[in-house]
């Protein structure tokens, strides 16, 4: 008896892997998008560059920043203010590619030293896709290296 429930399982494995190729073998090909498909659901973003200048984003770093330090880093660093805010490059890419404008300025921080920020404005960057978003990334004190070395990915 034993023997036959083995040869059964056995039996129902090899069934069902012959069912499953026989419907991918009967399936339909994929095909690509047609010309009706291509027009109106394929269309792809469509970007105006019209994003924030430089100074519109300090705010928000000034805050990001303190954010970030008193929550991962245990510290109480602050931006304090910012000096020297300058474009560095807009839409520096291809055409196509999704609009930034990089900026970068000298921030003075609560311990009395100042620092260069470089950051960028992304065009639909922000929550979901809504509204402009901002990169940012303080020289000396990126801690978790996601732009290292020394802010350089931060740049175009």
């Amino acid at each position: 008896m034993r023997d036959f429930l083995f040869l059964l399982r056995k039996f129902s494995l090899v069934m069902a892997f012959a069912v499953v190729a026989a419907v991918g073998a009967f399936a339909p090909a994929a095909q690509a998008a047609n010309i009706i498909e291509k027009g109106v659901y394929l269309s792809g973003p469509r970007y105006d560059g019209e994003m924030g200048l430089c100074g519109d984003a300090l705010g928000t770093i000034a805050s990001q920043f303190a954010s970030k330090e008193s929550t991962f880093w245990n510290s109480s660093l602050e931006i304090t203010g910012f000096a020297d805010v300058h474009e560095v490059a807009f839409r520096p890419w291809a055409s196509q590619s999704i609009p930034r404008r990089f900026c970068s300025a000298s921030a003075m921080l609560s311990d009395g030293r100042a620092r260069e920020v470089h950051y960028s404005i992304i065009e639909d960057g922000g929550f979901a896709g809504f509204g402009s978003g901002v990169e940012w990334c303080v020289v000396g004190l990126d801690r978790n290296w996601a732009y290292n070395p020394a802010c350089r990915s931060a740049k175009p």
